[in-house]
């Protein structure tokens, strides 16, 4: 029996455990994927405290749905879509509480964007993560689950609910944007 064979068994063990409410298998199905789901999360909310909360909610919902999860794909991709999905809902919560004169100046700010080359531009992943923090949500989630997670312009449409051409229009947006934070961070320094 091969390693990947085993882990695959010990896995759907692992899985079959949970069904049964056993707690043990529950902690040790978080221990496996919370890093990697609260790193999608993060990237998504730019807030470790929502994060970790968002985590505590996935997980949750994982659980009690886990009858839900027939084993067509893997398990950890269908985590990752109810984290993906509950980052989601956060962000529309929160954007929901936004007043009206916020969401005014962040149209004003992304009719203002202007068209920015990107051949001169030499990245590291540290600039990247920096100037992701500093986009707005909207483009963050395309380019989080974009250039991060890597789903297609096709899978983020579905994600996101929204027409692909639009998913297409933001990412050019978002990642014009993405290059003039990196630029500005650099002439800072």
């Amino acid at each position: 029996m091969s390693m990947k064979e085993k882990y695959v068994e010990k896995h759907q063990d692992l899985i079959q455990s949970c069904r049964k409410n056993d707690q043990q298998a529950q902690l040790n199905i978080y221990k496996l994927y919370y890093k990697a789901m609260y790193n999608t999360s993060i990237r998504i909310v730019n807030n470790t405290a929502d994060a970790e909360d968002i985590m505590q909610e996935s997980f949750l919902d994982a659980f009690l749905k886990l009858n839900s999860y027939n084993g067509d794909g893997s398990f950890g991709s269908w985590i990752k879509r109810i984290v993906i999905n509950k980052s989601l809902d956060f962000i529309k919560a929160r954007q929901s509480r936004m007043s009206l004169g916020q969401k005014i100046m962040e149209i004003e700010e992304q009719k203002q964007e202007e068209e920015i080359e990107t051949t001169d531009i030499d990245v590291k992943m540290d600039e990247v993560k920096t100037a992701l923090e500093k986009v707005p949500e909207n483009y963050r989630i395309i380019l989080v689950l974009f250039l991060l997670e890597g789903y297609d312009h096709q899978e983020i449409a579905q994600i996101l609910n929204t027409p692909y051409g639009n998913v297409r229009t933001r990412y050019s947006r978002a990642r014009q944007r993405l290059i003039k934070e990196i630029r500005q961070s650099r002439n800072n320094n």
